[in-house]
């Protein structure tokens, strides 16, 4: 028997080298500055317009002033991520949540002060840019900033609708906070136990098949009873962005998401509908595949991330996942493992679950002058092992690119999801290679199982956003119609050999990525395949593949996603190039069955 993790022994975090509590001078110092930099930014109001004519002096201008945005970024996100992370491990803990609201009402009023820096920036003519950045060089640097900021400027307004939208952004963010909120303080009955949702979740790929349906079964009741707090939040959250949607005139609500990634929608378009497409090829047969070895004609819902062995499932220890994931990120290049090292050795991860700390996992930049921090909550099981390799190639990622500054280093979604998915696919390739034959079916089960969570189930979570956000544009959705579109939604993607028992319509509650993020789920699909094909380009030239790669990395978000793949002759705007991912996790589908 593996003996179970303890979580008093897991990592926790030090935030004091960012600062050393609510009361740091350091807080107040560092938001002057960033006040003091969006008013010198502000003294150059209508100058940029004015020297238009002028290449040089505009160039110069150019420079100065994004410098200052950035010296001002710098001193925002810093106080924001601290004060962020120190809320994410303490939701039972109003002293903190006060500090994050009180801080963005404070930063969106120093914000206000440079809010008509892009918004004139976007006055100018694409001509007029470029001639200034060719007659002054060193504002060149700025160019795939310019590049993105001008992607919006169809859907800008004048700058008094602009400044009331960023003054009230704090008061729309609180619902954000009530709902983190109400689930962090969720307890679901579970027999004599009460667990958090953290916990319930993990039950759920408990090997006992009844601790599972008691688990499933205690955390739908606890969902269900606060679906009209949850349900509020998403509604009105999905209200204010059909308001502001319209007002900036966006075709459809994930428009502004694919701009934001500098992702084509007839890309995102290719991607839904290669993975639909292959929804009866993929995870309708696993699924039937699973029932079937199982001994069941169908599955419950909550069998559907079972263990395939009733046995325990192998544990892993702190020191063991940190072994697996150094030595899988060295066998790419040892600068990726010497990297990631530097987050065992220094208090920068919070691994350690309890009460008051938020569900998920994330790796936080901060900004490119101070180092990321990593947040999960370590339960010892394979995912466990793999989430952690997944933040840490975040947290290699943003490493990378820091050298860029904050601006250039911010990457979009679709590509800072790459790093992360390749990370995780490195530490399976480690665990298959390592594992007995007895094992190696169990593992191919896992690896099916991810992939459909992160390719199959982040699409199907996107077709639910659409589908709920058109709704929505006729009125408020009740808690039992939410579910509604959930159940029907998921369905689809997972086949008849699921059972989508009663309970099951409350679990759209629990994705957070619908409240804090709209439409942000489908760059998981996005990454995930892009992985599967840098993983192939890789196996064809191993020693090759490193540099390139750790050049995407480094480059942040200074290219395009087309522009950070040529180099690896991929062609992500070809539905033929999302068709061969899915056909890759046909192929493993193909190898379990041949084990069943």
């Amino acid at each position: 028997m593996n003996a179970p993790v303890k979580p008093e022994t897991l990592p926790q975090w030090r935030l004091d080298d960012l600062y050393s509590g609510r009361q740091d001078p350091r807080i107040e110092a560092d938001l002057a500055a960033a006040q003091a930099a969006n008013e010198e930014l502000a003294k150059l109001k209508g100058r940029f317009v004015a020297t238009r004519a002028d290449p040089l002096r505009l160039g110069e201008l150019l420079d100065h002033g994004v410098g200052l945005y950035e010296a001002a970024t710098n001193g925002l996100w810093g106080v924001g991520a601290y004060a962020s992370m120190a809320a994410s491990v303490a939701r039972d803990d109003p002293a903190w949540s006060k500090f994050e609201a009180d801080f963005r009402a404070r930063a969106a009023k120093i914000s206000a002060e440079s809010l008509f820096f892009t918004l004139e920036l976007n006055e100018l003519e694409d001509s007029e840019v470029e001639q200034a950045f060719r007659a002054y060089p060193p504002a060149a640097k700025w160019r795939s900033w310019m590049r993105r900021v001008r992607l919006f400027r169809p859907h800008e307004l004048n700058s008094d609708l602009e400044q009331l939208l960023l003054e009230r952004g704090p008061a729309t963010a609180n619902w954000m906070r009530l709902y983190d909120e109400t689930l962090a303080r969720l307890t679901a009955k579970v027999g004599r136990e009460t667990l958090t949702l953290p916990e319930a979740l993990n039950r759920l790929s408990d090997p006992d098949g009844a601790r599972r349906k008691a688990a499933a079964q205690g955390l739908a009741k606890a969902l269900e009873e606060r679906t009209p707090v949850l349900g509020l939040a998403l509604n009105t959250l999905a209200f204010e962005k059909q308001v502001e949607d319209r007002w900036r005139k966006y075709p459809n609500p994930a428009a502004s998401r694919h701009l934001g990634n500098e992702v084509d929608a007839d890309a995102v378009e290719a991607l839904e509908s290669a993975v639909v497409a292959a929804y009866p090829r993929v995870s309708h047969r696993y699924y039937a595949l699973k029932a079937q070895l199982m001994g069941r004609k169908s599955l419950d819902y909550w069998d559907r991330n079972a263990p395939l062995d009733s046995a325990a499932p192998r544990t892993y220890g702190w020191d063991e996942a940190q072994a697996i994931v150094l030595d899988s990120f060295a066998d790419l290049a040892p600068h990726f493992a010497d990297t990631a090292k530097t987050f065992f050795t220094k208090p920068w991860i919070d691994a350690r679950p309890r009460s008051g700390k938020q569900s998920g996992a994330y790796s936080h930049p901060v900004n490119s002058e101070r180092h990321p921090f990593v947040f999960m909550n370590y339960m010892g099981e394979r995912r466990d092992v793999l989430t952690l390799a997944h933040e840490l190639g975040h947290a290699v990622h943003q490493t990378l690119c820091a050298p860029l500054g904050t601006l250039l280093a911010d990457t979009p979604l679709t590509l800072a999801e790459t790093a992360s998915i390749f990370g995780e696919g490195l530490v399976f390739e480690r665990l298959l290679a390592e594992a007995s034959p007895a094992e190696r079916r169990g593992l191919l089960a896992g690896k099916i199982e991810d992939g459909l969570n992160t390719v199959v189930r982040q699409i199907a979570f996107h077709r639910f956003e659409t589908r709920f956000h058109a709704a929505r544009a006729a009125g408020e959705l009740s808690p039992e119609e939410i579910g509604r579109v959930w159940l029907e939604v998921m369905g689809e993607s997972l086949g008849p050999a699921i059972k989508l028992n009663a309970g099951y319509e409350h679990y759209w509650a629990y994705v957070s990525h619908f409240v804090h993020s709209p439409f942000y789920v489908y760059a998981y699909a996005f990454g995930d395949l892009l992985v599967r094909g840098l993983m192939e380009t890789r196996r064809a030239d191993p020693a090759g593949f490193a540099p390139l790669y750790e050049q995407l990395l480094a480059a942040g978000g200074t290219k395009t996603y087309v522009e950070a793949l040529a180099p690896f002759g991929l062609n992500p705007r070809e539905r033929a190039f999302w068709a061969a991912g899915m056909t890759q996790i046909e192929r493993l589908v193909d190898e379990f069955e041949a084990l069943v």
